[in-house]
């Protein structure tokens, strides 16, 4: 489970640009992906020309009332096996739920469903969630580089203030922006306004 930790991903990544000869890349993820991008942006300033974050806040963002109240899911994926069971039960009716008719859902089912593919996707949580994980230090320099901040209107798992809050992390230029009317699932739902601000933002 270790192995699902932001900080791995981060030295992948690192050793990835070190592979193919990159000194510095531009940036971009959405979800964990976000999380992943602010960490080696915090780490590795010099490896980061731009960074753009869709959807999840910086690490250290403020954690609000309302953020507690929508991430209570991640408290249930802890459990493992009793999610994993409660999630797949009745044609995978509580996933469906969760998920709101949002995203291409019968497409993740599918590919969920096969092998350990739905524990490995919970172990993003427990291995950087759960009570015993490490989590994100309890300190990280700032951002050096100018970094977008994506955030949707109907994301029912993000608060957008913290989205905003994040600015306060960042050293670099900052840029905030909301698409309204998306879901969580900002690439499948706004695909040209998100193609534009990021391609607007690395130019």
């Amino acid at each position: 489970m270790s192995a699902y930790a932001v900080q791995n991903s981060v030295s992948d990544a690192v050793a990835l640009l070190d592979a193919y000869g990159v000194d510095a890349a531009y940036v971009v993820g959405h979800d964990w992906g976000a999380a992943v991008g602010w960490t080696i942006a915090a780490l590795h300033p010099q490896r980061v020309r731009k960074l753009v974050a869709v959807s999840v806040p910086h690490p250290l963002s403020p954690v609000t009332l309302r953020q507690r109240e929508m991430a209570w899911y991640q408290l249930f994926f802890q459990f493992t096996g009793i999610a994993e069971a409660s999630l797949q039960y009745n044609d995978w009716a509580l996933f469906r739920e969760l998920l709101r008719d949002n995203g291409d859902i019968d497409r993740y089912v599918v590919e969920l469903a096969r092998g350990d593919a739905l524990t490995a996707s919970l172990n993003w949580y427990r291995a950087n969630l759960a009570p015993h994980a490490p989590g994100p230090p309890a300190s990280l320099p700032p951002v050096q580089a100018a970094t977008l901040g994506i955030w949707s209107t109907n994301d029912h798992y993000i608060d957008g203030e913290r989205m905003k809050m994040s600015e306060r992390f960042v050293k670099g230029s900052w840029r905030y922006e909301q698409i309204e009317g998306a879901s969580h699932w900002i690439p499948l739902d706004a695909p040209a306004r998100l193609n534009q601000l990021i391609g607007g933002w690395l130019v």
